[in-house]
């Protein structure tokens, strides 16, 4: 760990703009991938056919990612800048991997955009800057990429540039905080340095552009929020809920909630990477052990809290969502499952309040009959057995949800109040 200030950065867009060789190229740049490792990679890729995947390679390491050529999983990786240690959150293209792309997205406090010179604005790009609008993203980068293949046109990289402003307004993303730069991940260019190539450039290179986002407001002084991913039973020590801290700070000799199981006691000891700490914090993933509760007595998808501020449990919450893909419409009644931090709870959406206008954020219709792909909308849910969710202008890292059903995501959206049990 480094002692700059953190960030996790997401990196979005649409699936061929090339954002794994961005990732791959921005880790080797940085220091973060050693030359040999590069020069394996690039061996291998020529190997199957596909020279010039090597940074790629860095990212997609699992087998059957090479072999498909597709991003899946979230690979969370580091590098450090002058000013900032960062996490990348590499946020798959592919539709089936908007689930992942929610919950890495969430996990982000700014965004770098990459969109191809040659292809401009595609329809995964609309939809991830919607989703990182309503996720709370709050700076985007935008990587114009490939400018070695539209030959370093500074037109091109205008007219580009242009179609992502007009789309910035349309989904109101304060497009002034939005940095452009034109780059080539693959050939290195206005990554780490300036480039011959397009000297018409002069605004900052991107490496640059991520040494000028603001520093992100540390959680620490949000109350502690632990989504439990597993319980273990550990001989010597015996029940260890385990999870990664959203907000707060957890300590020995703290007085804990787990909502909504609704049980709880004094921490005994906190162990991050097989050590025990006197302390742990936003970020960090930890195993604790807590007097007098047993491992029946929670579960995945509880939330640990102070016991004098427990996690909130919802009777019932309005949430604002995205309709991503449905295959017909969605009324009152439905009843899909939500994924929200650890927990997966079936949910039904009671009330369509307000469907709103994503282009604006204006409320379109009051009570509409149904929402369908495309719509945003404000409703009501009721989970069918007890949630933990907060709201997100209160506690964002517990505040935003997919939304799964017949195998896909279905829509996304964040908590704006809710109804205690």
């Amino acid at each position: 760990m480094s002692d700059k200030p953190h960030q996790n950065l997401a990196i979005i867009g649409h699936v061929d703009h090339g954002k794994s060789t961005l990732v791959g190229r921005l880790l080797f740049e940085t220091g973060s991938v050693p030359e040999h490792v590069i020069e394996q990679y690039r061996e291998e890729a020529e190997e199957k056919g596909k020279g010039g995947f090597e940074f790629a390679y860095v990212m997609d390491n699992l087998a059957e990612e090479r072999e498909r050529g597709v991003t899946i999983d979230i690979a969370h990786q580091e590098f450090d800048t002058d000013q900032y240690y960062f996490t990348i959150v590499d946020c798959p293209g592919h539709r089936d991997f908007v689930k992942n792309m929610i919950t890495g997205a969430s996990q982000a406090d700014n965004a770098v955009l990459v969109v191809a010179a040659d292809d401009g604005v595609a329809p995964q790009t609309r939809e991830h800057v919607f989703l990182a609008r309503t996720l709370g993203i709050n700076e985007l980068i935008i990587a114009v990429n490939k400018m070695d293949v539209v030959d370093y046109s500074e037109d091109t990289y205008e007219e580009v540039k242009e179609e992502v402003q007009k789309l910035l307004k349309q989904v109101r993303f304060k497009s002034d905080d939005a940095t452009f730069v034109p780059i080539s991940a693959f050939e290195g260019d206005n990554i780490a340095e300036r480039t011959g190539a397009m000297s018409w450039y002069d605004g900052p290179i991107l490496l640059e552009a991520l040494n000028d986002l603001p520093e992100p407001e540390p959680p620490t002084n949000a109350p502690l929020r632990l989504p439990i991913q597993d319980v273990y039973t550990i001989s010597g020590i015996g029940t260890v809920p385990v999870g990664r801290i959203e907000t707060g700070t957890l300590n020995p000799g703290d007085n804990v909630s787990f909502q909504p199981s609704d049980v709880g006691g004094e921490v005994k000891t906190v162990e991050m990477h097989h050590e025990e700490v006197d302390q742990a914090g936003p970020g960090d993933n930890v195993g604790f052990n807590v007097r007098g509760v047993g491992k029946d007595d929670i579960r995945r998808g509880d939330v640990c809290g102070p016991a004098d501020d427990p996690p909130t449990v919802a009777e019932t919450f309005k949430a604002q969502i995205v309709v991503m893909q449905h295959p017909s419409v969605i009324t009152a009644g439905y009843t899909p499952v939500f994924h929200a931090h650890t927990a997966q709870v079936a949910c039904t959406i009671e009330a369509i309040d307000q469907k709103i206008n994503p282009k604006t954020g204006e409320v379109a219709e009051e009570n509409p009959d149904f929402i369908k792909s495309g719509d945003a909308a404000v409703v009501t849910v009721r989970p069918q057995k007890p949630l933990s969710i907060e709201p997100s202008g209160e506690i964002p890292e517990l505040g935003s949800f997919a939304i799964r059903d017949m195998g896909q995501t279905i829509a996304a959206g964040k908590v704006l109040e809710v109804t205690e049990r």
